[in-house]
């Protein structure tokens, strides 16, 4: 059964890139409205007013949020420039909701596939908005052959901006050296596994071994004192960062996905630690939603139900 799941994880994980399935589903009349449903327990919404809706219930419950505008590899300046804009207002209109936590991207959606210094440009238009109302920009995590420019463009953006942080993936073989890269930085940083899916040279597989990389990276983030966000939704982390005592620093935070192990954060809320929900909108779920049946592929049957009998929001158990 572990071999099946595994064959599943990686079948969706393909599946996540296929450039060709996505326009076909996005542009199917039938099909599109069924997954939707499905993607709909992992994402607040196709537009920005349903995620601040949902970001402003949850900060009336006690949590932050952290905020995205779902979308990378766009491969035109017109539409880099399009989800620039909508971030700008995704900014202006959280801010008008007193939602001021943090706006989180990919550099890919606004620039770096077609030109670093565009994607830089509306980067550091974006921090210094941010900056303004308070607010923290934290770079996303993406494939592998991204990394290096993702961090060249993280160094020259953290110079000016002390409000833009990035994130960085333990299953990466490469993160143990680029720790101390972006130790050298300042701004945020979050540590999540990683998704996406890599060779054996390049990254681990899911695994204890993850499990000990991951947790050694955090030691040595917390203890450098910088503000970490703990990313992940596996119990037995979550666990071994109890018995370390790292909720116990003022310096981290418990990061989730909107959608995945609700009653899991709310536990933490209430036992009174700082927790953060990741809450993405927008039309370009496809590849998200990919992901997070890759992590857990039992929520293959999960979808199913969706599709039958979508549920409300409200249900999802904050």
């Amino acid at each position: 059964m572990m071999e099946l799941q595994a064959s599943a994880a990686q079948a969706l994980k393909s599946i996540a890139r296929n450039e060709q399935m996505k326009s076909y589903i996005q542009e199917s009349k039938d099909l599109y409205p069924l997954l939707a449903r499905a993607a709909r327990r992992y994402v607040a919404g196709e537009t920005r007013d349903e995620a601040i809706a949902e970001a402003m219930e949850l900060t009336a419950r006690g949590y932050v949020t952290s905020l995205e505008y779902i979308g990378e590899n766009t491969r035109d300046q017109a539409g880099c420039e399009a989800a620039h804009h909508e971030f700008l207002q995704l900014i202006h209109t959280a801010n008008q909701a007193g939602i001021q936590h943090t706006i989180s991207l990919d550099l890919s959606h606004i620039g770096m596939v077609v030109d670093a210094e565009l994607a830089y440009k509306h980067l550091a238009a974006l921090a210094r908005e941010a900056g303004l109302h308070g607010m923290k920009v934290m770079i996303s995590a993406e494939e592998s052959a991204k990394t290096d420019q993702i961090l060249a463009i993280y160094r020259r953006a953290c110079e000016d901006y002390a409000n833009v942080g990035i994130t960085l993936q333990a299953q990466l073989h490469r993160t143990e050296r680029d720790v101390e890269e972006v130790l050298a930085c300042r701004g945020p940083i979050r540590l999540v596994k990683g998704a996406y899916q890599e060779s054996p040279d390049l990254a681990l597989p899911r695994s204890e071994a993850l499990n000990a990389r991951y947790l050694g990276l955090a030691d040595r983030l917390i203890a450098s004192g910088r503000s970490v966000s703990i990313a992940t939704h596996d119990e037995v982390l979550h666990q071994a960062i109890r018995q370390r005592g790292y909720l116990q620093h003022s310096n981290v935070e418990i990061e989730m996905l909107y959608g995945i192990r609700p009653d899991l954060l709310k536990r933490l809320r209430d036992e009174g630690h700082r927790v953060k929900v990741y809450v993405l909108y927008g039309r370009e779920w496809f590849l998200y939603f990919c992901h997070r049946l890759s992590e857990y592929p039992p929520n293959l049957y999960q979808a199913i139900v969706d599709v039958v009998m979508p549920r409300d929001s409200k249900e999802i158990g904050y």
